[in-house]
Formats: C-alpha cells, sequence, structure tokens
C-alpha cells in the first residue's frame, strides 16, 4: 500500500507540474502576442508634404501664412494613431496674403522680432501628442479623433486639444486639424488688449488658429 499510495502522490505531482507549465506557457504566449497586437508601428514624418497654415486676425484686417514642419514620427497602431511628436522650424514663417514684397518682408520680419517668436532664440517650436481619442460617430470627412498634445513655443509649454482627421492608408498615415491658440500663452503680447488697453484699432487678437497638415510614411523595414 505504501507502494501504491508514494506512487499515486508522485503521479500527482507530475500532473500538477505539467498543468502549471502549460499554464505558465500559454500565459507567456498570450503576453506575446498581445505585445505584437499592442506595439505602434513608427510612421517618419514627410517635412515636403507636411505643413502648418496660420492665420492672425486684428481689429483692420487678418494675416495669414505658413510655417514648415522640420521632421517627426507618428505612432500608428493597425490603421490608429496612437502618438507622436514633431518639430516646426519657426525661421520658415512666411506670409501668403500680402503681394507687395515690402509690406510682406515687414510683416515677417516682425513676426520673427522678440515683439512675437522671437525666432532667432528660439528657431524650433516641437508638439508631442499625450493623447488621441477616437471620436465615436464620426462620419466620413469629418474629424474622428480629438488630439491632445503640449506646445512649445518660445520656450514655453502649454497643453492644446483639437479635433482631428486621421486617416491610415497603404503606409501613409496623415493626421488634418485646426486649432485655436492663445498667443499670450507663449508671452506673445503684442498688440493685445489683455496687456494694453489702450492700443484701439492697432489691436490684434490673442487667439490665432494653426491648421496642421501632418504626412507620414511607414519605413519599409516596418512593413516585413
Amino acid at each position: 500500500m505504501k507502494k501504491l499510495t508514494f506512487s499515486a502522490l508522485f503521479s500527482a505531482a507530475l500532473f500538477l507540474s505539467a498543468g502549471t507549465f502549460a499554464t505558465a506557457q500559454t500565459k507567456t504566449a498570450t503576453a506575446v502576442n498581445n505585445t505584437k497586437v499592442n506595439k505602434a508601428t513608427t510612421y517618419q514624418v514627410d517635412a515636403a508634404k507636411s505643413q502648418l497654415t496660420w492665420n492672425g486676425k486684428k481689429v483692420t484686417g487678418e494675416h495669414s501664412g505658413t510655417i514648415n514642419v522640420a521632421n517627426g514620427q507618428l505612432a500608428v497602431n493597425g490603421n490608429k494613431l496612437t502618438g507622436g511628436a514633431f518639430d516646426i522650424d519657426m525661421t520658415s514663417i512666411k506670409n501668403t496674403d500680402l503681394t507687395d514684397p515690402e509690406y510682406n518682408g515687414k510683416l515677417v520680419g516682425h513676426l520673427k522680432s522678440d515683439d512675437f517668436f522671437s525666432v532667432e532664440k528660439h528657431p524650433k517650436a516641437t508638439f508631442k501628442i499625450t493623447s488621441v481619442t477616437p471620436i465615436k460617430g464620426a462620419k466620413s470627412g469629418q474629424a474622428n479623433y480629438t488630439v491632445k498634445g503640449n506646445l512649445t513655443i518660445k520656450g514655453i509649454t502649454n497643453a492644446v486639444s483639437f479635433p482631428a482627421t486621421v486617416a491610415v492608408n497603404n503606409g501613409t498615415a496623415t493626421a488634418k486639424g485646426v486649432a485655436t491658440l492663445d498667443r499670450t500663452k507663449w508671452d506673445v503680447r503684442y498688440g493685445s488688449k489683455s496687456f494694453f488697453a489702450n492700443i484701439g484699432d492697432k489691436a490684434i487678437n490673442d487667439d490665432f488658429t494653426l491648421d496642421f497638415n501632418i504626412v507620414a510614411k511607414q519605413n519599409d523595414l516596418a512593413r516585413l
């Protein structure tokens, strides 16, 4: 009986050990598979096809122009945008509404000066995505994500949020959206009634808009 009891116990121990090992293997395999599923793919921003468009209003009119994107990356999981960051070349600020070269040059020079964006001291701005939330019920062609992130201008960082239209197709990701920004949060106070109450029709609105158009492409090696 002792031999039978010992044998039975030994067999049970082997059975339990095998079961535990199998369970551990299953959990490990599941974890590995989940990691593969949840792993985001890096898309490199195509600086030549990406651009920001700005628009600022004042009492007597408005001006608009462009700023170049220098470089960056978007993180994509499947066909969903999950994160990313890119640099903005502040030295590339241009005006697109003034046709007179002299006035155009004066406006651009003023925007680059310390009255506005202090480009010589801060030639680069950055935007880093902190969260991307799908918009439920978004129709085709309309904004389908709410993008939140940290925008750094003149060395000052503020959180921003805006709706965006994001699409991922055939190794190319595009993200388009318009953010309304209060320039005074980045210490751009020139012509602001918030700081200079008696400037009359020389006042410039605190809010301006940045229209993001970001194009990023998947690295060929990442497709293998």
